[in-house]
């Protein structure tokens, strides 16, 4: 017999009550509202998030950003695949998630909040995003737990839609990387990608089970477009 989840921390958000919870010595899930955004059974295609836009990076010191720490795995991918000089932003909306990565996360990452590359700063990573100078970011990695969907469609959704686009555009470098995590395919956001100056590729990751996908744009000037 299994035995049952305990609940580590809890904390409340906008999206419902978040709690933190173990089952032995090493399973763990983060569940808002009752509905269970992620274990750390279950981390490959945020890991991939990760592993396939750091692999189209070429600079010595990359700049990168993350929207969204959960568990940290895709941070910790990141770092794996970043050159020793690489700087990391990490934009977490909820203080609790950090301290839950500093504490009894961590031993599943390495600590990878701890890693000296790493800011953490708490912040919707749209404002992040927003405030970002001109070509300020080599990459910046998109792992929210809903990822485009129907709902996101609306022009000025703050992430996904247009006008978002246009920023994360803009506070990239040429050849910079936007890699985006979706639950499932969302063909209108693969368009507005394009529309807004990327050259847009999906990959669908995973194996066994549920597969979720990767949409990685590389950012083009409107020179390069032809």
């Amino acid at each position: 017999m299994a035995q049952p989840w305990r609940t580590l921390a809890t904390t409340v958000t906008n999206e419902g009550r978040l709690e933190l919870r173990q089952r032995g010595a090493d399973q763990f899930l983060i569940v808002v509202g009752g509905r269970v955004l992620m274990t750390n059974t279950a981390r490959r295609s945020e890991e991939a998030l990760a592993t396939l836009a750091c692999a189209r990076l070429t600079q010595r010191a990359p700049h990168v950003l993350i929207g969204g720490l959960g568990m940290g795995f895709t941070l910790r991918a990141a770092l794996d695949a970043l050159p020793p000089a690489a700087r990391v932003v990490v934009a977490e909306l909820t203080a609790e998630v950090v301290v839950w990565c500093r504490g009894p996360l961590a031993p599943l990452t390495g600590g990878a909040v701890l890693d000296p590359r790493v800011e953490v700063v708490i912040e919707d990573v749209s404002k992040t995003i927003a405030a970002a100078p001109a070509n300020g970011y080599d990459a910046i990695l998109l792992d929210l737990y809903d990822g485009p969907n129907a709902a996101t469609q609306r022009a000025s959704d703050p992430i996904y839609g247009a006008a978002a686009l246009a920023r994360t555009h803009a506070a990239l470098a040429t050849g910079g990387v936007l890699a985006v995590w979706s639950e499932e395919a969302d063909a209108p956001f693969a368009r507005r990608l394009a529309a807004a100056g990327f050259a847009v590729e999906t990959l669908r990751v995973g194996g066994g089970g549920r597969k979720h996908l990767v949409y990685l744009g590389v950012c083009r000037r409107v020179e390069e477009r032809g």
